[in-house]
């Protein structure tokens, strides 16, 4: 599957997801919610994915999660947020970075309006 159709059911989730829940809960039920969508949309998805950092050749001993990652292609940074930040943003990219992922979904599920809060980032940093 194409990374552009995998993002596309993504959204789709994504609405499904607040259109049933609406804003204000905390990131942990939206992302529970967004699992059971895009598995139940025929996506592979898994959350709290360990992504190790590399770093001068060797492996760090720390790790971060990502919280969703789709088909082994997407990345979905989930918030819960007031409003998204430029930290929320320059998270995703270093996580696209250290992963070599192509494509990443932040989405801020506490707003008002969900389609102006689910950003495409695209990963600038791939190895060719």
């Amino acid at each position: 599957m194409e990374v552009d159709e995998i993002t596309y059911k993504i959204r789709g989730c994504i609405f499904s997801v607040y259109n049933n829940l609406g804003p204000g809960l905390f990131e942990s039920v939206y992302e529970a919610a967004l699992l059971y969508e895009l598995e139940k949309a025929g996506l592979n998805a898994k959350n709290q994915v360990e992504l190790a950092v590399h770093y001068d050749g060797v492996i760090l001993d720390i790790a971060f999660r990502i919280d969703i990652l789709v088909e082994n292609k997407v990345l979905i940074e989930l918030k819960s947020v007031e409003e998204l930040k430029k930290v929320h943003y320059k998270q995703v990219t270093t996580y696209l970075k250290l992963s070599d992922l192509p494509v990443g979904i932040l989405v801020n599920f506490n707003t008002d309006i969900i389609k102006d809060n689910i950003k495409r980032i695209v990963n600038n940093y791939m190895e060719k």
